[in-house]
């Protein structure tokens, strides 16, 4: 395809629905190319906001409101970012031809809800999964949670960064967690997934990038492994690469190649799996950069958002990883707006560290406001010098 000049009548302009920090560095990289950037999201200055074209503060789950953006704009290309989107507009923008959603409108609505993605998963596709059962009600998740067995997760179906999750142990927990799940959910009165727990070494994210060939055909591509700890359902740190055996990561990609060519399209995908041994199961998708993967802007010759900005636009793409890197969370600590970082020349006078503060407008206790990552000889390596540079950084009031 042609790439045009911003601002003129020749430019291909992309709209992103969620404006974080993934979608920041979507944005840098589309900008790089010549791309015109729209970013919206429902709360101003959102971090991309800071380097797009343009930016609108909308509701997005508003149907009306939404496709009123989206008409006015006129992109060839919406990338959505988040979950909470009227999915419904984009499933119409799309049959009328009058934009490309990335990856397509149907992926879109099937992986923001978990109960969309693990029915096509588990059920349409036969992969293995952990045992599962959803819920409207509080009555309806003490039956499941019956079930599948305790101890378990349960989850808003419609949530981001462990928001609502709960590791429920007994059935006396269950009230708890479904009005955490509700409280904390991105809609309301939402509908909750209980999951049995399986018993697993490591949970690993399997970033896997749909691209066209130079013969015009879809390829299907494999980033290594990620291997990432969490905190009540929230990443802390992540590497790569995870070490694992050749089969499980042979049945890895055999997982992820399946979902992502039901889900269709092109771009990045997230692919969340769980392995113990050589087995491996599914866990979650997101169709579009993963937080985790913000390990890959030390590790890889192009980072998960260079790939995913390339093929949206049909363009070569390049998996290689250099070497062994890790990335360290930089969590706000307080709750304030117009903060302040401390630390930085610290933070990267650390050997290879390198940092990216998101600019998000106002932090909270466990709000993600950074990220550190750094390179190392080995994985242990960049570990220990991510988590020392991140450990630099303060947020403080200024």
């Amino acid at each position: 395809m042609k790439l045009g000049t911003p601002l003129s009548d020749t430019a291909v302009r992309v709209m992103l629905l969620g404006s974080g920090e993934l979608g920041k560095e979507v944005a840098i990289e589309l900008q790089r190319l010549g791309v015109e950037v729209i970013a919206v999201d429902r709360y101003p200055n959102a971090p991309a906001m800071q380097v797009a074209h343009r930016s609108h503060v909308i509701p997005m789950t508003d149907a009306q409101v939404l496709n009123g953006v989206i008409l006015a704009e006129a992109p060839h290309f919406i990338v959505p970012e988040i979950e909470a989107i009227a999915t419904e507009v984009l499933a119409d923008i799309e049959a009328a031809g009058m934009a490309t959603v990335i990856p397509t409108a149907r992926a879109v609505q099937l992986t923001m809800n978990r109960e969309g993605i693990r029915k096509l998963a588990a059920e349409e596709l036969g992969l293995p999964t952990s045992p599962y059962a959803f819920a409207g009600s509080a009555e309806e998740l003490a039956a499941g949670a019956e079930a599948v067995g305790y101890p378990n997760f349960v989850k808003p179906v419609m949530s981001s960064s462990g928001k609502g999750q709960s590791f429920v142990e007994s059935a006396d927990e269950i009230a708890d967690a479904w009005t955490y799940a509700q409280d904390s959910g991105r809609v309301a009165s939402a509908r909750v997934i209980v999951e049995g727990r399986i018993d697993f070494d490591f949970e690993i994210t399997l970033l896997t990038v749909r691209s066209r060939g130079a013969d015009g055909s879809t390829r299907t591509d494999f980033c290594a492994p990620i291997g990432h700890r969490q905190v009540k359902g929230d990443y802390v740190e992540s590497w790569q690469p995870q070490a694992m055996t050749p089969a499980a990561l042979a049945a890895s990609q055999d997982i992820a190649a399946k979902v992502t060519e039901a889900l269709g399209g092109y771009g990045v995908f997230g692919v969340e799996l769980f392995v113990k041994g050589d087995q491996v199961w599914f866990s979650e998708v997101s169709p579009r950069p993963h937080d985790t993967g913000l390990v890959t802007l030390a590790s890889q010759t192009m980072s998960e958002f260079a790939l995913h900005a390339r093929a949206i636009l049909g363009l070569p793409v390049d998996v290689t990883q250099r070497e062994p890197a890790a990335s360290a969370v930089i969590y706000g600590g307080l709750d304030a707006q117009g903060i302040a970082f401390e630390g930085v020349a610290e933070a990267l006078s650390v050997p290879t560290a390198d940092l990216r503060l998101f600019g998000k407008p106002e932090a909270f206790e466990r709000r993600r406001m950074g990220v550190a990552v750094a390179r190392g000889a080995d994985v242990e390596e960049a570990r220990d010098r991510a988590r020392e540079a991140a450990g630099c950084v303060k947020v403080v009031r200024n």
